[in-house]
């Protein structure tokens, strides 16, 4: 599983910055913010594909992340002439750890690129707590 960088200035023209996002698509800070200044998020969009970035809703509680997460799974898989550069959701302002997220990712397909703790938690390897 390769993973993707621990911090992402920049995108290839085929890559998509993936991130945690509230519901009304209020990109304040963090991840979003920077999805907005650098990648395309659009203010008042939580959710989706909008420039070189897709929206997860993080804030509406596990279960909307699970479904969140299904949807860009499905979205990843449509296009595989994207690659994906998954951050990791939900662990900061929405209050999750990486061992609550990363099984949502469980047989993520191979244009999805996973943050390391993910990764390594999906692969029972190093990092593993």
């Amino acid at each position: 599983m390769s993973t993707a960088p621990g911090r992402i200035d920049s995108l290839a023209p085929h890559q998509v910055f993936v991130f945690g996002s509230n519901a009304a698509g209020a990109h304040g800070g963090g991840a979003a913010r920077l999805a907005m200044e650098r990648f395309g998020a659009v203010w008042g969009k939580g959710h989706g594909l909008h420039g070189q970035s897709y929206a997860i809703d993080t804030m509406s509680g596990l279960a909307t992340i699970g479904s969140e997460v299904a949807t860009f799974l499905s979205f990843a898989a449509e296009h595989p002439e994207l690659e994906f550069l998954v951050t990791e959701i939900g662990c900061g302002i929405a209050g999750y750890r990486p061992e609550q997220i990363a099984p949502l990712f469980r047989g993520v397909g191979r244009n999805v690129r996973l943050p390391e703790r993910f990764a390594a938690l999906l692969e029972g390897g190093p990092g593993v707590r």
